[in-house]
Order: structure tokens, then C-alpha cells, then sequence
């Protein structure tokens, strides 16, 4: 399969998300990247600095990894994908996500409870409102449309509405963010397509294949196209060990400290790949904060495993893990020199 290559411009803050990031875009787009891709968390929201980028460039697919579903409800959400896509000529995608139950109930004020049967209920409002074929209509316990006018403070007036944009598609390609394995088998069962945070082409027989099966099986088997687009760190160096030097930090927040000790979804990774027991030491090092210990404990061959690292030689060699794995895009985020790289090893550019 021929690997395609989208940027992830990552949380920018401040100047960088007008200059960093614009240039890195335009870049991206004169380099033959296929999507560029924005994200959110609790700072700069992803629809913003997408729209200014998309007018910026003529070309590339506009995505989002991700727009958090806590942050709007899905009708809002189908509002915006609608509004992206007719400002890019038809260039958007929206990719969604459920995020942490820190960051749902902390910064949004949302119950995290139910994540697959919200995503599920969430991403069938957005189609239907999308689809425009009739007033919009929910029964579902979590974005129930109209809202029951039994419930406090409700005047019982609402009533199922239709878009009065009409859309420019009546689909819009959806990706789902998915880590846990029943997550996956949804992105495989609902979604056009699978944001994976973290992606080892080497354990895909056994961790990811199956958990696409049974969604594709779910779905009366895998359509015609569904994407997968990792976000896969590249680091071109030739000293491996420098190379993923500059990456144990990240690991280590996202294994050891990104979310609560018996809850972090980000670690469950790992451990699932089979490195248990580092993962629970960097944890432990980084929830006693010892931050630099934890990150000197990620072992670079698990780095090497999620990521592209080394000497250009060896980045091309390792590459071809990943074009013999189902893996259509991969998302890669850097300076313009990297983009250059990157585009020189996966495009032959």
C-alpha cells in the first residue's frame, strides 16, 4: 500500500499558531502531503486555526485530531463540519474523540461514564444532521433530540429541525480516536476511518487486527476505503539514542502522567504491547516526581517501535513495517526541515 502523509500541527500556542504553524502548512501542501490536522485540548480549539489554514492552501484535506465531543454537542459539531466544508471546497474531515475523564469532567464539566455508547450516539446525530434527509431526531439517553420536556427547566416547545445549510457532501468522512480495543472495534464498525495515538506496526496481527475485524464484521465487512492514521514521531539523527532522547519526555507524561494513577488510557498501550512492567515504573517515577527518571526508564526499543527514528538509512528501512501494516497515513509534526525529510522518505520526494 502506498503510505500517505498528513501533518499534525500539535497544540500551538500563542504567535506560533500564525506563523509556525501557517508556514508549516503551506510547506506540507508544496511537499505533496496529502492532509494537514489540528487538534485540541484545553487551550486553542481545532476549528479556528484550521479554517485560517485552509485558506491558506488550495489542496490539502483538512482534519481534526480531535475535536473533543465534550466540547459541543453533536449538533454543533455537524454545524461546523457542514460550515469547514464548504469553505474548503470539500477538503474536511472530522475526526472525533471522547479525551480523558480529567480533562471531560475537569475542564468541560461533562460525565465522562459511557464513552462507546456516547461516541456511538454522538457520531449518529452528526450524520444524520449532515445527511439532511429529515428533521433530526434522537432517542438516545445522552443527546436525546428534542430534549423531553418532562426535564427541569424545559418548556417542552422543542421540536426535530433540519439543517437550513445545506451540505456540500452528505457524508463527511469521520474518524474516531481509539486506544482501548472495544474504542477500535467502533472507529472499524462506525467510523471512515482510525486516529491511533500510539501505533507499533509490529503488533498489529495481535493488538489491532482483531479489534478491526470485529467492528468491519459488525458493519458487514471492511468498506472500500478506511483510512488509519497514526501519529507517528520522526526523528531524523544519526545518533539513535540523541534521537530518542528527545522523545522519552513526551512518553513519559503521556505513560507515567497523563491521567490518574488506575485510569490513563495512554498507558494501557504499552502495556498491552507487553512492556507492563516499564510502563508501572514510569508511572511510579513520574506520579513521585521524579520526571527525569521516568523518562531516561522508556527503553529506546520501545520508542523505536511508535516511532521513526535514527539515520535516514535506517528510517527508510524501518518504514517498510509500516507499509507492509494497514496503515494508510502516516501524521508526522515538526519544523519545515523534518517535513522535508519525511517527504523524502515516505514520498520519494
Amino acid at each position: 500500500m502506498t503510505l500517505k502523509l498528513g501533518l499534525s500541527t500539535g497544540l500551538l500556542t500563542g504567535p506560533a499558531l500564525l506563523s509556525d504553524g501557517l508556514a508549516w502548512v503551506q510547506e506540507a501542501e508544496r511537499l505533496g502531503f496529502d492532509s494537514i490536522w489540528s487538534s485540541e485540548t484545553y487551550g486553542s480549539d481545532a476549528l479556528t486555526p484550521l479554517a485560517w489554514w485552509g485558506s491558506q492552501t488550495e489542496r490539502v484535506k483538512l482534519g481534526t485530531t480531535i475535536i473533543q465531543m465534550s466540547a459541543r454537542r453533536p449538533t454543533a459539531t455537524a454545524m461546523a463540519a457542514m460550515t469547514m466544508d464548504h469553505l474548503s471546497g470539500g477538503r474536511f474531515m472530522l475526526g472525533l474523540g471522547v479525551s480523558g475523564p480529567q480533562v471531560v469532567e475537569g475542564w468541560y464539566g461533562e460525565p465522562f461514564a459511557k464513552p462507546l455508547a456516547r461516541t456511538r450516539e454522538y457520531v449518529g446525530i452528526v450524520r444524520d444532521v449532515v445527511a439532511r434527509r429529515a428533521p433530526v431526531g434522537s432517542g438516545g439517553p445522552h443527546y436525546p433530540l428534542p430534549v423531553d420536556g418532562d426535564r427541569a427547566g424545559t418548556t417542552g416547545l422543542g421540536k426535530p429541525l433540519k439543517s437550513i445549510l445545506h451540505p456540500l457532501r452528505e457524508r463527511i468522512p469521520t474518524f474516531l480516536a481509539a486506544q482501548g480495543p472495544k474504542n477500535i472495534a467502533l472507529a472499524a464498525e462506525i467510523g471512515d476511518g482510525w486516529l491511533p495515538l500510539y501505533y507499533s506496526p509490529y503488533h498489529d496481527a495481535e493488538l489491532y487486527r482483531p479489534c478491526l475485524q470485529e467492528g468491519f464484521a459488525k458493519r458487514g465487512g471492511m468498506p472500500a476505503e478506511f483510512e488509519i492514521a497514526p501519529s507517528v514521531p520522526f526523528i531524523v539523527d544519526d545518533d539513535v539514542e540523541r534521537a530518542a532522547d528527545t522523545l522519552r519526555p513526551m512518553y513519559a507524561l503521556y505513560f507515567g502522567g497523563m491521567g490518574a494513577r488506575d485510569m490513563n488510557f495512554h498507558q494501557q498501550v504499552v502495556i498491552r504491547m507487553g512492556y507492563g512492567d516499564v510502563a508501572r515504573r514510569i508511572q511510579d517515577l513520574y506520579l513521585d516526581g521524579k520526571k527525569d527518571h521516568a523518562a531516561a526508564a522508556v527503553p529506546t526499543k520501545l520508542i523505536e517501535e511508535l516511532a521513526l527514528i535514527g539515520p535516514l538509512d535506517k528510517i527508510r528501512h524501518d518504514l517498510e513495517a509500516w507499509r507492509a501494516s494497514p496503515v494508510t497515513t502516516i501524521l508526522v509534526a515538526g519544523p519545515q526541515q523534518r517535513l522535508r525529510q519525511a517527504a523524502e522518505l515516505v514520498l520519494g520526494g
